[in-house]
C-alpha cells in the first residue's frame, strides 16, 4: 500500500447514540502515485452516505438490545414486530416464576448503601443465567424480586424446564453465598414460586407510559406462593396446579400440606422439591 487516508463523519449533538457519536473509515491504495485529489474527493462525498447507513444498521441492533435488556426476550421481540398499542394483549398458559431474596429489607437496613446494588446484582445474575439458560423470559425486576415465564406452547418441556431452571437458580446462589459470606459481603437465600395458570400478556398503562407485561389472577397467586417459603420454612414451593399439569411421573416434588393463601380464593396444596434433590 501506498497511501492511506482516514475520514471522520461526526454525528450532531442530537443524533449521538449512546457512546457513538461518529463513524471512522480508512482507506488505502496501491497505485504507486497513492491517492489523486479527484479521488479523495469522492470519498469524502460518500462518506456520509457510508456513515448514515451504518448508523441505520447501528440503531437495528441497538434497539433490539435494549428492548429486550429492558423488557425481556419476548417481549422486546414482540414490541419490535409493532405490539405497541395499548390494551394489545394475548392470553396464554404459561408455567409463572416469582423469587425474591430472604430478609432482604433487613440487609438493606445494615449494608452500606453502595453494597445493595452490587449485592442484587450478583442474586440477579445467578437467577436471570438459570432462566435464560433453560428458555425462559425475564419479565421484571421489582427489587430483590424477579418474575419469569416459562411459555407453556410445549406443557411438558416448559414445566420440566422451570424445575430444572429452579435448581440451578437454588444451586448458583448456594455458591454465591458462600463466595460473599467469605468475602465479608452480606449474602443470603433465594425463595421462589411456581405456578401454572393463564395469563393476559401485553401492553398496559398510560398513553405517555406503557409496561409489556403480564396481569392476572395466575400472577397474584405465584407471588403468595413464594411468599408461603418464609412460613413453611421451604426454599422452593409449586403449586398445585403445576404438580397436576407436570403428571406424576416427577418423583422430585413432595406435598408439604395445604395451605389458604392471602388474597386467594380456595386453599391449596403445595409441593417442593425433595431435600435430597435440593442437596
Amino acid at each position: 500500500m501506498t497511501e492511506y487516508v482516514a475520514i471522520i463523519n461526526r454525528f450532531g449533538e442530537d443524533a449521538v447514540i449512546g457512546e457513538m457519536d461518529c463513524v471512522y473509515s480508512s482507506w488505502v491504495t496501491s497505485d504507486p502515485e497513492g491517492f489523486t485529489d479527484a479521488q479523495v474527493a469522492a470519498l469524502q462525498r460518500l462518506t456520509p452516505s457510508l456513515a448514515l447507513a451504518i448508523k441505520s444498521a447501528t440503531l437495528v441492533r441497538i434497539a433490539k438490545t435494549l428492548v429486550e435488556t429492558y423488557l425481556g426476550r419476548d417481549a422486546g421481540r414482540r414490541v419490535l414486530k409493532g405490539s405497541i398499542a395499548r390494551g394489545s394483549s394475548v392470553r396464554i398458559p404459561a408455567v409463572l416464576w416469582f423469587s425474591d431474596l430472604h430478609n432482604y429489607t433487613r440487609i438493606c437496613d445494615h449494608a452500606q448503601p453502595q453494597d445493595i446494588i452490587p449485592l442484587l446484582n450478583d442474586y440477579a445474575e445467578a437467577v436471570n443465567s438459570a432462566i435464560y439458560g433453560e428458555g425462559g423470559d425475564v419479565l421484571k425486576l421489582i427489587g430483590d424480586g424477579t418474575l419469569a415465564m416459562f411459555a407453556a406452547d410445549d406443557t411438558t418441556h416448559a414445566f420440566r424446564s422451570a424445575l430444572v431452571a429452579a435448581q440451578r437458580a437454588l444451586d448458583s446462589v448456594g455458591e454465591l453465598k458462600e463466595k460473599r459470606r467469605a468475602k465479608g459481603m452480606p449474602a443470603t437465600d433465594l425463595y421462589l414460586g411456581l405456578h401454572f395458570g393463564e395469563v393476559v400478556y401485553g401492553n398496559f398503562g398510560s398513553l405517555d407510559r406503557l409496561d409489556f407485561t403480564v396481569v392476572g389472577p395466575a400472577l397474584n397467586e405465584v407471588s403468595r406462593i413464594a411468599a408461603m417459603c418464609r412460613m413453611i420454612d421451604q426454599p422452593i414451593l409449586v403449586s398445585s396446579s403445576f404438580f397436576s399439569a407436570l403428571g406424576q411421573g416427577e418423583n422430585r416434588l413432595v406435598s408439604v400440606g395445604r395451605y389458604a393463601l392471602r388474597g386467594v380464593d380456595r386453599p391449596q396444596d403445595l409441593f417442593t422439591i425433595e431435600r435430597a434433590a435440593l442437596a
